[in-house]
């Protein structure tokens, strides 16, 4: 393996993690809703989830969904499904508690985060796109496979992380109900958009 090739696994790492996505949709909605702070479980949650996604991937997943694409077509549909979920719930947020009081509604929890990787498609196209294209047969499998693992997990908190604090500068303009309900609707209808830039 040589320099090009960890150059261009790292720029297909960030890419591929701070293009707009499922993930980073909802990582801007709760950095406007909760802060930066309160969405680090979130975003860790996420690098642990593509972490293992990849590492099952490695291990002989996508193998498996290459002999059976059915099972694979089925986990589109009901990633599909709860993603249009999110999309609802990211929509119908309570509003008017941006304070530091009792808050009605809770950021995401990182095993929360880790579960929907697994029924994120875009998570799954990143894990077997990547896998498929920067490992080596051989003696190199094993290396190329570390490689992409501390790429994702490394570069992709970064990329993670922009949205997240975009989202928490964001904040400052919603003062007020009427603004954080069309945010809401605003983010909700991104989130389920998301599903026509990874299908198409």
């Amino acid at each position: 393996m040589d320099t090009s090739f960890f150059i261009a696994l790292a720029m297909f790492a960030f890419i591929t993690s701070v293009t707009p996505g499922p993930n980073n949709i909802m990582l801007l909605a709760s950095g406007a809703q909760f802060g930066y702070r309160r969405t680090i479980p979130h975003m860790l949650g996420i690098i642990i989830g593509m972490f293992s996604l990849l590492l099952a991937t490695l291990l002989g997943l996508g193998a498996l969904f290459s002999l059976y694409p059915s099972l694979y077509s089925g986990l589109q549909w009901v990633g599909c499904l709860y993603l249009l979920w999110l999309a609802w719930k990211i929509a119908s947020s309570p509003v008017g508690h941006f304070d530091l009081g009792e808050q009605a509604a809770k950021p995401m929890t990182w095993w929360q985060a880790v579960l929907f990787q697994y029924v994120n498609p875009k998570a799954w196209m990143m894990s077997l796109g990547c896998v498929s294209t920067f490992t080596f047969a051989g003696d190199k499998y094993l290396a190329s496979g570390i490689s992409i693992l501390l790429a994702f997990a490394c570069l992709g908190f970064i990329a993670i992380s922009i949205w997240a604090w975009a989202g928490m500068k964001i904040r400052i303009w919603l003062t007020n109900s009427k603004r954080q309900r069309a945010f809401n609707y605003l983010m909700g209808l991104a989130t389920a958009m998301t599903l026509f830039m990874i299908i198409g």
